[in-house]
């Protein structure tokens, strides 16, 4: 990913078209191949957008737009708006919402002239509260229009530079490192979905939230969606719900010409269990089943479940007869959990109660694939209540030992353990917990010992710091199975779905 800087102001005539020039070429010393960037380059127009509900289509065209400029360079310079409009605040707050969708950082572009030292630090302070609130940091003030003495003065009060010289931002070049925030992440997984659409098949098709899906998968071509239910039921309630699921294909599976051979596989590939064709028919006759045969004869690429039904109901086909890889010893979960700036990965908060170290270690290593397989890159931290070597007892015992074999199965992964959480994801608290290791303070991976504590862990992080958390996402199937929380919501569906066509484009190669 390239490396971004967005450069904004908070009015017009504040220098910003002299701080970009500036720091243009002062980019060109360190990078091979910048490029200017303007994410809004018509006030108008992205104002007609907000103003018809449309902003979310808006950040997705800026994200598109700017995703392209990082594929033909390594360094962008984002330059904000204009202030040309009698809306300086809307104007602002565009811009700020911006930089912290494209996780960059800001340089403040600010004219001092006619105010005080006193007048601008003020200034100043209050336009990096408003950044922080949106978990964008600010890198530094291109300061004009003051004597040298009043430029100093402020400049005394910040840690970051103040200056109307280019040169004075050669440090700030390095933190400009981009990062995965959550509405990057989101705008990524239909990107990558879309470019080689799967066959997805949605067993609880009859559910309202799954009809509202469908219709924007559809819309969005985000996957060629199979719902399995009633079809006159399906088109009924969609009608009710004012949207439409045309171009879905809809099947009832007890009706369907493919239902007396499912049945018949199904019987042959458990028959040392003893399963009769009856009790096999009865199988097919439930969606998951129905749609997991799918799966394995190859009319599906992946399939979603879960709204309705349990994990189990929803985990035990896959495990009946889609079976493991024959890498995976064991099937885990992870879950994406999108924060307001960072988008971190847990596991396994879904399927193994009390994992040992051997099946610990390979869920770590999982993980942290899966993590990278989505563009995050993965600093693992396994958790307990104990930090390096401070505690013992059984459980800190069995992550230390989760943590060993993890690293022999893979030596180049970050990953450090046992860990608490607070130590993982606090820089003070890591310095004075595990000084110098490379993964405390800026974990991405967080590894739990048993269930009890990932399920509470990630719902206490979801509930409390209003995260939206994606998953669980199952790990270690020869195709890819998904589940879904029964709480799940619209969005969610859709994520899942596209996370689901994005494992079944790996299973095919086609990533």
């Amino acid at each position: 990913m390239a490396r971004t800087l967005f450069v904004t102001a908070l009015a017009a005539k504040s220098g910003k078209a002299e701080a970009v020039a500036g720091l243009l070429e002062l980019i060109k010393g360190s990078a091979k191949s910048p490029v200017l960037f303007r994410p809004v380059p018509c006030l108008s127009t992205a104002l007609e957008h907000i103003n018809s509900g449309k902003g979310n289509a808006l950040i997705d065209d800026i994200l598109a737009s700017w995703k392209n400029a990082c594929a033909e360079s390594d360094f962008v310079l984002c330059e904000g708006t204009d202030f040309a409009g009698n809306s300086p605040a809307l104007e602002n707050s565009l811009n700020a919402c911006v930089a912290a969708n494209l996780g960059a950082p800001v340089v403040l572009a600010l004219s001092g002239e006619g105010a005080s030292a006193a007048e601008i630090t003020a200034t100043i302070l209050t336009f990096q509260c408003g950044m922080k609130d949106k978990c964008v940091e600010l890198l530094g003030v291109f300061l004009s229009g003051m004597s040298e003495e009043d430029e100093k003065a402020v400049a005394s009060s910040f840690p970051f530079p103040v200056s109307g010289k280019a040169e004075a931002f050669a440090s700030v070049l390095d933190k400009c490192e981009g990062h995965i925030t959550p509405r990057l992440f989101e705008f990524g997984l239909i990107e990558k979905a879309q470019k080689h659409p799967m066959r997805i098949v949605l067993p609880e098709g009859e559910e309202d939230r799954l009809i509202k899906a469908a219709a924007i998968l559809i819309e969005r071509k985000v996957a060629s969606i199979i719902l399995l239910g009633n079809p006159e039921k399906i088109h009924a309630r969609a009608a009710e719900l004012s949207v439409s699921v045309e171009g879905a294909e809809i099947i009832d599976p007890v009706n369907s010409p493919d239902f007396e051979d499912f049945a018949a596989t199904y019987a042959q590939l458990r028959a040392k269990k003893g399963v009769t064709i009856e009790q096999a028919r009865e199988k097919m006759a439930d969606n998951t089943y129905y749609g997991t045969m799918m799966i394995y004869k190859e009319k599906a690429d992946g399939m979603v479940s879960g709204a309705v039904n349990t994990t189990a109901h929803t985990v035990r086909p896959a495990l009946e007869f889609i079976k493991t890889k024959p890498t995976a010893s064991i099937v885990s979960s992870a879950f994406f959990v999108c924060l307001k700036d960072r988008v971190n990965t847990y596991g396994d908060c879904a399927i193994n109660l009390d994992p040992d170290p051997e099946q610990l270690a390979t869920i770590a290593v999982t993980t942290a694939e899966t993590a990278a397989a989505f563009g995050l890159e993965p600093r693992v931290a396994m958790l307990s209540y104990s930090t390096g070597n401070s505690g013992k007892g059984p459980t800190v015992d069995k992550v230390k030992e989760a943590t060993r074999l993890a690293k022999e199965k893979a030596p180049d992964m970050l990953i450090t353990g046992p860990i608490q959480y607070d130590a993982a994801v606090d820089a003070a608290t890591a310095k004075t917990k595990l000084p110098g290791d490379p993964v405390a303070g800026r974990a991405s991976v967080f590894i739990v010992p048993d269930i009890n504590t990932g399920n509470n862990l990630y719902k206490a992080v979801q509930r409390s710091a209003g995260a939206v958390a994606i998953g669980p996402v199952l790990q270690g199937l020869r195709k890819p199975v998904n589940d879904l929380s029964r709480g799940c919501s619209v969005p969610d569906i859709v994520n899942t779905v596209a996370i689901t066509a994005i494992q079944a484009q790996a299973e095919k190669g086609l990533n």
